[in-house]
């Protein structure tokens, strides 16, 4: 009798501090949600001003024939895009900006102009650190397991390339093709290399095997020469399958805005020494990254870091279960 009530006592304890825990925690998610509420306000509101003095522009100033009518319908788009369509919209925005002559504009004009731009960019990286805490919380198993988000939605990060600088502006976005590779390993874990921007080092993100084309590269040729370059691995053409994603990103990098179009093809490394060797890294690469390592997809799908592309860990699983159909799907 006495150990039975010894184990109703210490489980009446631990069921007490279990709710106390998740009492705590529930409470703090639900502060997060609130937080990540309010900085998405407050990039909608930013990038609405943003739309609203690039339209002022197309009024106030005589631009090219063809420039004022686009730059205008892009504004309208990303003011009325949803959810689902707003990052491509406000990227189209920023892109026109991007090359916009501010010459041409009344000085006042361009000081409203980049004060709206840089409140889009503090505006975003509140948001996204908001969407980075949130998301580390919820993905903790414990979180998981007794459901403690209820019924919130999970947040999303909202990526689109920061405005250029001063010195760049009336520049346009140059173009980088790339080729990528889905590198997994015989326990259907994918390598990820952890890098950062030499503009911004103090924000690092996960990456997959991969750079950029060649002038007259084909891309099936460039997956495999990035491949042996980063990882040392050599495989034959047929080893590739693919390219079975896309992905249009305009970005920013050590100062500089890209048009990226992304292709990535899928590789085993089953049959391969999967043991990395980063010595094909150039000077730029072994510089800017800090680390490399094999992520299974409930990692990824767990994990509050930066990962790119941002569906990795959501489309992983359905990628290595079925063989590909042909399709190149486009993604975020």
């Amino acid at each position: 009798m006495t150990v039975l009530i010894s184990t109703l006592v210490v489980v009446l304890v631990l069921a007490a501090l279990v709710g106390l825990w998740g009492l705590f925690t529930a409470n703090r998610l639900d502060r997060l949600h609130v937080r990540t509420d309010a900085a998405w306000a407050a990039l909608e509101a930013a990038l609405a001003r943003r739309a609203v003095v690039a339209r002022t522009v197309t009024a106030a100033a005589e631009l090219p024939a063809r420039d004022g009518p686009r730059l205008r319908a892009a504004a309208v788009r990303a003011e009325r895009a949803v959810r689902a369509e707003k990052e491509a919209a406000e990227n189209e925005l920023g892109r026109l900006l991007a090359v916009l002559d501010r010459q041409v504009l009344p000085a006042s004009l361009v000081a409203e102009l980049s004060d709206a731009e840089q409140r889009v960019v503090l505006a975003r990286r509140v948001h996204n650190d908001a969407v980075r805490d949130t998301l580390a919380l919820r993905r903790r198993r414990p979180v998981r397991w007794l459901r403690l988000a209820g019924t919130a939605g999970e947040p999303e990060y909202f990526e689109i390339v920061e405005p250029p600088a001063p010195a760049e502006a009336g520049a346009a976005p140059e173009s980088r093709p790339a080729a990528r590779v889905v590198l997994v390993d015989s326990a259907d874990r994918v390598l990820l290399f952890n890098g950062y921007d030499p503009a911004c080092p103090q924000e690092s993100f996960w990456f997959t095997v991969g750079g950029g084309v060649a002038p007259g590269e084909e891309l099936r040729a460039a997956a495999l020469r990035e491949l042996h370059e980063e990882t040392g691995l050599r495989m034959a053409p047929g080893e590739l399958v693919g390219p079975v994603w896309r992905r249009r990103i305009l970005f920013r990098w050590d100062g500089h805005t890209y048009d990226g179009d992304e292709w990535f093809f899928l590789a085993r490394a089953n049959g391969h020494n999967p043991t990395v060797d980063t010595s094909g890294f150039n000077e730029l690469e072994s510089r800017t990254v800090r680390a490399h390592r094999w992520w299974s997809a409930a990692e990824l799908q767990d994990t509050g870091d930066t990962v790119y592309p941002l569906q990795l860990g959501e489309l992983l699983p359905d990628l290595l279960a079925k063989q590909w159909d042909g399709t190149t799907r486009t993604i975020r």
